[in-house]
């Protein structure tokens, strides 16, 4: 799966009622109804460890799973998507799965996933010399992040968060801005907006700087 090498490669079934056996006292009965309704099936599909590539061991990373999970519906609660990753207590690239098509997945500080593709038509370059950097990149990868100089990823992640939430909020208060007829009304919606576009652009003059 995801052309990764067939050393790698396992397939093992787990059953939704172990699931619920094993993770029963962080399962609501709403919560189990839910993902239920979400999840038709789990299959561990890889296994990336310095067992099955020839790779350095990681300081944090030491391998990480690539799970298939078939859904059921194509718009599913994402805390489902949250409990297995994080639930699981393995490092987990999540292939989602619904008709004939899929979705990447994984949890770094927070739920990252990429756009719906034509199923089988995605792949991971496993990048670096140890399980730390291929972990690092394959996150990169789904998340389309790039690491600037200076920061660490989990760091370039909150600056990203920052950033698009900046940016989000600008574009509405520019649409409200826009709508309004109340002279003064617009004038203070035009001026927050330039006051958070002020704010983006002292955010990205201290990361040059920083960089």
């Amino acid at each position: 799966m995801l052309g990764l090498p067939v050393s790698t490669e396992v397939r093992k079934i787990i059953p939704k009622k172990k699931v619920f056996e094993h993770f029963a006292s962080d399962m609501s009965a709403e919560r189990r109804k839910s993902f239920d309704a979400d999840v038709a099936r789990i299959t561990v599909c890889n296994e990336v460890s310095t067992v099955s590539l020839n790779l350095a061991d990681g300081k944090d990373i030491h391998a990480f799973f690539v799970v298939q999970v078939s859904l059921r519906r194509k718009e599913f609660d994402k805390q489902n998507i949250v409990f297995i990753a994080r639930t699981f207590g393995q490092n987990l690239v999540l292939v989602l799965t619904f008709e004939q098509e899929e979705r990447l997945a994984l949890w770094q500080t927070k739920l990252i996933m990429d756009e719906w593709q034509s199923a089988g038509s995605q792949t991971l370059h496993l990048q670096g010399l140890n399980m730390d950097a291929v972990w690092e990149s394959v996150v990169t990868q789904i998340g389309h992040i790039e690491v600037e100089s200076g920061h660490t990823l989990n760091e370039q992640i909150v600056l990203d968060d920052k950033r698009a939430k900046l940016q989000k909020e600008i574009a509405k208060l520019e649409k409200q801005a826009r709508a309004e007829k109340q002279p003064k009304r617009k004038f203070e919606l035009v001026q927050k907006a330039k006051t958070l576009r002020q704010q983006l652009l002292l955010d990205e003059e201290r990361n040059d700087r920083l960089a």
